[in-house]
């Protein structure tokens, strides 16, 4: 009877374990599901539905492939050429629609003023979303911390861009920016002619990881240049990763490819460990100043009893900043210098502006503040082919979007791309490019103020935004100094994402030394 007893009640027992498991897989994956789009078709969002095992990503590839395959007309309507997906959503379903990531809806909120109450939010209800795993290889710097650890993080790191320190870098910025200028002017002796074709888009690349090197880390950037080989090889496997159904444990499993990201992470942390060793013998030894550029004062922090940062946080800034920094600043100058050949009449009032500034004299701090033209114009820029074409977020709780009521667990994405070029905000010309858009000032260029994002806004606004402001415009000033351009009949548009926005093609330009 006893064991007869035993057996009945191991049976219920495993029959209750498995009930409980199948119940935990069905609200997984259906019900929570259903009942997350359940709320928000009840309030007036539309979109798609959710359907197991077959989410919106796959078309999100599949369209934006398509598209991507194909050059467009050399204008600046790209919004439908680089966000074809969400272009079409808004397109349907107007400003708020739903969407799928796995099991996790995507809202889409294309609106400038509901844009500004996601990111001016100060509470913990809007967070940056869970990402797979093996993306995180790229980076887990300050852009990826919540919380109390981020606002410390912050804080550490904002005094490296104050306004004394960036002037401070002048001479470091003219030192890259000479020698970019050096070298294409060697380019154009060495044609035998007074012209010569250049793929600026590398070219921008090494003069921004030159930069990042000489102020960030005290590092010639021969020391650095392959930190960015590696972490432009990663960027192709992290892109891979993040369109691919993450299992859990999958990152464990040793593929070539994972195999491959590990290798190249552990490369990337052995060369900046070479860097930070070699910059704390430095400061031991008083060669140099402890906190004079990023890598100074974070170390003088890890330091400090109050600071609770390690050697790995440190490599993790140091990451963000050589990925961020150069990929921002070099698509900036690319497309600017794209801009100004396809519109040669805005590149000659820039230069006629910087000579009557500057001279041909290698231009000061002073001088850039002055610039008003050449600023405009990377305003304007920037609005047209924005670094970053979308920002995200996850609520952690249930929350209000203009009062639309968002359970947790919701991804919100916020195409900043559409925004800029929607009439609604820039008039009939959004389209345009039209830098007298930007003759008063940021803050009067649109009919609604706040419908400019390019470095995002509120408490996580990019840091290293008038870093690469200072940065953009010496490069553009000194360039107009020396050269004409226009674009090589090899040309081809097609701007796409690839984390940030790039010309897929490179971008060929004719350089002519004036």
């Amino acid at each position: 009877m006893e064991i007869c007893s035993f057996i009945r009640t191991l049976v219920i027992s495993i029959a209750s374990l498995i009930f409980y498991g199948l119940m935990r897989v069905v609200y997984t994956v259906w019900w929570r599901p259903k009942s997350l789009e359940k709320c928000l078709r009840k309030q007036g969002v539309g979109g798609n539905s959710y359907r197991i095992f077959h989410d919106d990503m796959r078309e999100m590839v599949r369209i934006s492939t398509q598209v991507w395959s194909k050059p467009m007309s050399l204008n600046h309507q790209i919004s439908s050429y680089v966000l074809p997906f969400h272009h079409k959503m808004v397109k349907i379903y107007g400003k708020f629609s739903m969407s799928w990531i796995g099991r996790r809806p995507r809202l889409l909120v294309a609106d400038a003023e509901l844009m500004r109450l996601v990111l001016t939010d100060k509470s913990t209800r809007f967070v940056k979303p869970p990402l797979n795993p093996l993306v995180n290889l790229l980076q887990l710097g300050v852009s990826t911390l919540e919380g109390d650890t981020w606002a410390k993080r912050r804080r550490l790191i904002t005094p490296a861009f104050h306004h004394e320190k960036l002037k401070g870098m002048m001479p470091a910025f003219s030192s890259s920016c000479l020698d970019l200028i050096n070298r294409w002017k060697k380019l154009i002796i060495s044609s035998s002619g007074t012209s010569t074709e250049v793929d600026i888009f590398p070219a921008f690349h090494t003069l921004a990881g030159d930069v990042i090197a000489r102020t960030a880390f005290g590092s010639s950037f021969e020391e650095g240049k392959q930190i960015f080989e590696l972490q432009k090889a990663q960027v192709v496997l992290v892109l891979e990763a993040h369109f691919s159904i993450y299992l859990p444990g999958l990152r464990f499993i040793p593929t070539k490819k994972n195999k491959r990201r590990y290798s190249l992470d552990k490369e990337i942390k052995a060369i900046l460990r070479g860097i930070i060793n070699n910059k704390e013998q430095a400061m031991k030894i008083k060669e140099e100043s402890c906190n004079d550029d990023l890598l100074g004062l974070l170390l003088q922090c890890k330091e400090q009893n109050e600071s609770d940062l390690t050697i790995e946080d440190v490599i993790e800034e140091c990451k963000l900043f050589y990925f961020a920094g150069q990929e921002t600043t070099a698509n900036w100058l690319t497309w600017t210098m794209i801009l100004l050949s396809m519109h040669p009449n805005w590149q000659e009032k820039a230069r006629e502006e910087v000579l009557k500034t500057c001279g041909k004299k290698l231009p000061s701090i002073e001088n850039l503040n002055h610039l008003k033209i050449v600023s405009m114009i990377l305003h304007e820029v920037l609005r047209l082919y924005p670094p970053v074409t979308a920002l995200f977020r996850y609520t952690s709780q249930e929350t209000s979007i203009g009062g639309l009521s968002v359970p947790a667990g919701v991804e919100i994405i916020l195409p900043t791309l559409l925004l800029h070029h929607d009439s609604k905000y820039w008039g009939n010309d959004a389209e345009d490019f039209n830098p007298e858009r930007f003759g008063e000032g940021i803050s009067k260029a649109s009919k609604d103020e706040q419908a400019f994002y390019p470095f995002g806004w509120g408490p996580r606004f990019c840091l290293g935004q008038n870093f690469a402001m200072i940065e953009a415009k010496l490069a553009l000033a000194m360039i107009l100094q020396h050269f004409s351009f226009e674009l090589s009949p090899s040309y081809t548009h097609s701007p796409l994402t690839r984390i940030t926005l790039q010309p897929q093609h490179g971008a060929p330009i004719i350089l002519r030394q004036i």
